[in-house]
C-alpha cells in the first residue's frame, strides 16, 4: 500500500511507551514484534531512519511501513501484520447467522425434548437442515466448526446464568427505607459507646456490644432495638453410616468420609440478629409458621425491658404478616414496629450475613447421629456467638443513600408508608385484628404511628458530623 512520504512526529503516551518497551524486551512475541517496537521507539525519539533500521534488523522498507502503520493506525496495530484479503469465505455470514438465530431459541422449539442445546445437538440439526434452509455450506459442519461460529459471537447455549427479576415497583424506595434503618442503628451504637466510656465502660468491651440489654440506656430512657428476623428452613441433620477418618501426616491431608449417608430429616432456624448489640435470638423447630414466628415475638418481647420499642426488620413471608400475627400485635400495641423489605429483596437482611457465616462455619458437612444432637450443636454455636457478640455494620449503598432519598423519592417514601397503613388498618379494622406494615402495630382504633422517621431523617446530620 501507498503511504505519504512526508511525514508527522509519533506522539507516544506513557502506556504506549511502557507497551513498546515491554514488545521490545518480551521473551515471549516473536522477533519480528521485537523489532517493529524498537523501530517505533527509535522514531519517536527522532532518530535517523537508516539508524533504526541498523539497530532494530529491520530493512529500511520495512521500517518505513512500520512508522506509516502506526501514523495511520495506531501503535497496536503497527506490531502485527495489517489484515488482507485471504481466501474468500467458505460459509457466508447468512449461514453464520443462521447457526446464531438457532442457538439463540431452545431446542423445544424445533421440536427436541432437550431444555438447551449441546454443541453436539445444534451441530447434528445444522447438517440435518442446513440443505432446507438453503445453506448447503453448512452440510458438512462439525462442531469444531458450530463452536467457532458461536464462539465469535460470544454465545454459550448449553450454560444457564441466573438472574432474580425486580417484581416490586418501589424497590429502591424500600431499599432507602431499610438503609435508613441501619444508618440508624450505627447512630445509636456511637451515642451508646460514647456514653458508656462517660459511665466508665458500663456497657463492657471497647468498640463491641454486650450481649445483654442491661445498662444500654440511662434510666428514664425509651430505646429503639433494631432485630433482623428471618427464617432458614430445610437444614438437613446427617447421620454418616461409617465412620470418618482423620487427617495423617504425609499420607492424607483432608478427613476422610464416607460418600453415602442417612437423612435424619430437616429443622428450620427462626433466628433474630439484634443489631445493636450483636445478640442472637433463636429458635430451632421442625416447622416454620406464625406459631413459631409468633413464639420468637414473645421471646424478644421478654427479653427486652418493657417500654422499648422492638423494630423488627423482615421479609414478605406469609407467617410475618398472617391473621394470627396480627391478632398477636394487636394484643402489644406499640411494643413492635415492622420494617419489611421489598419483593426479592431479602438480601437486605443483616440476619443473611449471620445465616452466610453459619453455613460455612458450622453446618457445612455436619454429622450428627441424631436430630437432638443437631439442635444441640447449633444452640452450642449461637450460645459461642453471644458470649462474644459481634456487631454486623452494613456498609453497600450508603453511600447512595443521599441519592436514593433525594426528592423526588423522599415524599414517594413517605406516601408509601401512608397508603401501607391505611391499607393494612382497614383490613385489621375488619378482621378486628392489629395493623401491620412499616408502622407500629396497633389495636383497631388505635393511631398507627411510622415506624421509620419521616425523611429527610433528623439523625443523617449528626450521622455526618460523628463522622467526620
Amino acid at each position: 500500500m501507498a503511504f505519504p512520504r512526508t511525514r508527522r512526529a509519533l506522539a507516544l503516551s506513557v502506556q504506549d511507551r511502557d507497551r513498546l518497551s515491554a514488545a521490545a524486551k518480551s521473551r515471549k512475541a516473536s522477533r519480528l514484534t521485537q523489532a517493529r517496537a524498537r523501530a517505533l521507539l527509535g522514531f519517536a525519539d527522532r532518530r535517523p531512519l537508516a539508524v533504526i533500521a541498523q539497530e532494530s534488523g529491520l530493512s529500511l522498507a520495512a521500517v518505513n511501513r512500520c512508522i506509516d502503520k502506526a501514523l495511520a493506525y495506531g501503535v497496536t496495530a503497527a506490531l502485527e501484520d495489517l489484515p488482507r484479503s485471504g481466501r474468500p469465505p467458505r460459509i457466508p455470514p447468512e449461514a453464520r447467522l443462521w447457526v446464531v438465530d438457532l442457538a439463540c431459541r431452545k431446542p423445544t422449539e424445533v421440536g427436541y425434548p432437550h431444555e438447551q442445546w449441546t454443541i453436539e445437538l445444534l451441530a447434528k440439526h445444522v447438517r440435518s437442515h442446513a440443505g432446507e434452509a438453503g445453506f448447503a455450506s453448512l452440510s458438512r459442519a462439525g462442531k469444531s466448526l458450530v463452536h467457532d461460529i458461536l464462539g465469535q459471537q460470544q454465545i454459550q447455549p448449553h450454560r444457564i446464568k441466573y438472574y432474580l427479576e425486580r417484581r416490586d415497583p418501589a424497590f429502591e424506595e424500600k431499599k432507602a427505607m431499610i438503609l435508613m434503618v441501619y444508618q440508624e442503628v450505627a447512630l445509636q451504637q456511637a451515642q451508646l459507646k460514647q456514653r458508656a466510656e462517660e459511665r466508665q465502660g458500663e456497657v463492657g468491651r471497647e468498640g463491641r456490644g454486650d450481649d445483654s440489654v442491661a445498662g444500654l440506656g440511662a434510666e428514664g430512657d425509651v430505646l429503639t432495638v433494631t432485630v433482623c428476623v428471618d427464617e432458614k428452613p430445610g437444614c438437613q441433620a446427617l447421620r454418616n453410616i461409617a465412620p470418618d477418618l482423620p487427617p495423617r501426616p504425609g499420607r492424607y491431608a483432608a478427613t476422610g468420609r464416607e460418600y453415602e449417608y442417612k437423612r435424619l430429616g430437616t429443622l428450620s432456624l427462626i433466628t433474630g440478629l439484634d443489631l445493636l448489640t450483636g445478640h442472637v435470638h433463636g429458635l430451632i423447630r421442625g416447622r416454620h409458621r406464625s406459631v413459631e414466628f409468633i413464639e420468637l415475638l414473645t421471646a424478644l418481647n421478654t427479653y427486652y425491658p418493657a417500654g422499648w420499642t422492638i423494630r423488627v426488620v423482615c421479609d414478605n413471608h406469609s407467617a410475618h404478616v398472617s391473621k394470627e400475627t396480627q391478632r398477636y400485635l394487636s394484643k402489644h400495641a406499640g411494643r413492635f414496629s415492622f420494617v419489611f423489605t421489598p419483593v426479592h429483596g431479602s438480601w437486605l437482611n443483616l440476619v443473611e450475613v449471620l445465616f452466610s457465616k453459619m453455613s460455612r462455619s458450622v453446618l457445612r458437612g455436619m454429622r450428627v447421629s441424631s436430630k437432638e444432637e443437631f439442635t444441640e450443636r447449633i444452640r452450642q454455636y449461637w450460645d459461642l456467638l453471644n458470649a462474644q457478640p459481634v456487631q454486623f455494620h452494613w456498609k453497600y449503598g450508603l453511600d447512595d443513600l443521599e441519592k436514593l432519598t433525594a426528592p423526588p423519592t423522599r415524599p414517594r417514601i413517605v406516601s408509601i408508608l401512608r397508603e401501607r397503613s391505611t391499607r393494612r388498618s382497614s383490613r385489621s379494622s375488619r378482621a378486628g385484628t392489629g395493623a401491620l406494615g412499616n408502622t407500629t402495630a396497633a389495636g383497631a382504633g388505635a393511631t398507627v404511628r411510622f415506624a421509620t422517621a419521616p425523611y429527610p431523617c433528623p439523625s443523617r446530620q449528626r450521622c455526618r458530623a460523628s463522622a467526620v
